[in-house]
């Protein structure tokens, strides 16, 4: 994964991690969302990158 594209998604991640803690004091279902969403983000980094990494190895 290039550089500008794991600091785009290290960065997408944070801000989500942001509003979890945020939304904790507002609404326990808004908190539970920012979490699965936060987890989806990790998770998107992970595949892209095991697959951009595929693509280099042939």
């Amino acid at each position: 994964m290039s550089k500008p594209m794991a600091l785009c998604f290290a960065i997408f991640s944070v801000l989500l991690m942001c509003a979890t803690a945020i939304s904790i004091s507002y609404s326990g279902w808004l908190a539970v969302l920012f979490f699965v969403l936060t987890i989806f983000s990790i998770g998107a980094g992970f595949i892209v990158n095991a697959k951009m990494r595929r693509r280099r190895q042939g």
